[in-house]
């Protein structure tokens, strides 16, 4: 999860919340539901399934069944209501939501867009638009997130992989029922979680994610703020540090991920970000400022005239950006730490990797001619460092040291 630190709020460690699944292997027939909103608040969807499948009003009603690959498009409709337009009938279904799809068989998958999906589909009315929502046993969530965010690269990699099962599964625990106001529970997108369906799973990690199905991380009782990111760089982030939660987190503290003595003695040294190195020249860096700098601090910097300098003011115990301060021949603006990935980007639809680095500056006289952001580490810092994860299991360290590490203080336990 690359995300921001979310409230504090916890969630009951029970199997609430959406039918229990049909059938299907243990502990499928255990596991909660999740919802996830594949498609939010669009103006259509385009939904199917790979086999035969029931359309079902709010009620759970059949309204048709249909052949498997027709592709249904799905619309907003009045009071609340979704339009279902069927390519063989001129007449739409109109009913209120939420309109089930569900594959009469479970080896079937349901179809959003082209793009597979197990479990069954929710079409609702978003405020504008509509909405399209995947319900799937919270297992197959788990393995399909965890191929994604860190996925599955040789035997060595196992116990890795578990962790992130578990870190995956905990935040999914957690933050069940967290988004009602909008129909589902978690986004599809580094919002919370990357979720791609189907055509993610590998069987590789299939089996890690079965070896410890229905664990979860628990602190006080309940599951915690299981954030994750790429790479450290040398040591994690307090999430106070990075969230500007004042209460502090006490398992999302700075640890270290040195691995022995020597100067790059790290378990992330083996990620192609652990350290990095991006610059820009004098243009660059005038035009990169001049979109990015009126967003974060405000409409001041929209005459922001010729940048003189860049430079990190304060930093976190870790050596992470806590102040950025820009100078120009319009002012001086003073950028948030956690905010300076966005302000120096290396590219449009690119944020800086992380926001432990340092700067130098090259002058032509007075002028800031080259600018240079040499750095460590990806993402946001906190909680489970992915590649220093890869690099403790292949040092031979299990799931559960590996999550005790990262999240100090917190216990396993199953929920189901």
């Amino acid at each position: 999860m690359r995300g921001v630190l979310r409230g504090a709020a916890g969630a009951a460690l029970v199997v609430a919340g959406g039918c229990a699944p049909r059938t299907g292997p243990a502990p499928l027939r255990q596991a909660p539901l999740v919802r996830v909103g594949i498609v939010v608040d669009r103006p259509a969807g385009r939904v199917s399934a790979t086999g035969q499948f029931r359309v079902l009003n709010a009620g759970g009603d059949i309204i048709a069944v249909v052949d498997a690959g027709v592709v249904w498009r799905v619309e907003p409709a009045e009071n609340g209501r979704v339009r279902l337009v069927r390519p063989d009938r001129e007449e739409p279904v109109v009913a209120a939501g939420p309109v089930t799809i569900q594959p009469e068989r479970e080896s079937d998958f349901v179809t959003v867009d082209g793009k597979r999906y197990r479990g069954e589909l929710l079409l609702q009315r978003g405020s504008a638009g509509v909405t399209v929502v995947n319900r799937v046993p919270l297992e197959w969530y788990v393995r399909s997130v965890t191929a994604t965010e860190l996925g599955f690269r040789a035997p060595g990699d196992r116990q890795a992989v578990m962790a992130q099962a578990v870190a995956a599964r905990t935040y999914a625990v957690r933050y069940r029922g967290r988004r009602e106001a909008l129909g589902f529970d978690l986004f599809p997108t580094d919002a919370d979680q990357v979720y791609l369906g189907v055509d993610a799973e590998k069987p590789e990690v299939d089996e890690a994610v079965r070896l410890t199905a229905g664990l979860v991380l628990t602190f006080g009782g309940e599951p915690i703020e299981a954030l994750f990111h790429s790479t450290c760089g040398h040591s994690t982030e307090a999430a106070a540090e990075v969230f500007r939660n004042e209460g502090g987190t006490p398992y999302l503290r700075a640890v270290s991920d040195r691995s022995g003595r020597g100067g790059n003695d790290y378990y992330c040294s083996i990620s192609p970000r652990y350290r990095w190195r991006e610059e820009w020249d004098g243009a660059a860096l005038n035009a990169t400022l001049a979109q990015t700098l009126p967003a974060v601090v405000g409409a001041a910097a929209n005459n922001l005239g010729r940048v003189t300098a860049v430079r990190v003011t304060k930093t976190t115990p870790t050596g992470r950006v806590r102040e950025l301060v820009v100078e120009t021949t319009g002012g001086s603006f003073t950028v948030p730490g956690w905010r300076s990935r966005e302000v120096l980007r290396p590219a449009a639809d690119r944020q800086l990797y992380s926001s432990m680095f340092q700067l130098h500056e090259e002058r032509q006289g007075s002028d800031l001619v080259r600018l240079v952001a040499a750095g460590a580490g990806a993402g946001h810092g906190v909680g489970m460092c992915q590649w220093g994860a890869v690099g403790r299991s292949r040092a031979g360290h299990s799931f559960d040291r590996i999550l005790a590490a990262y999240y100090p203080g917190t216990k396993l336990q199953r929920v189901f």
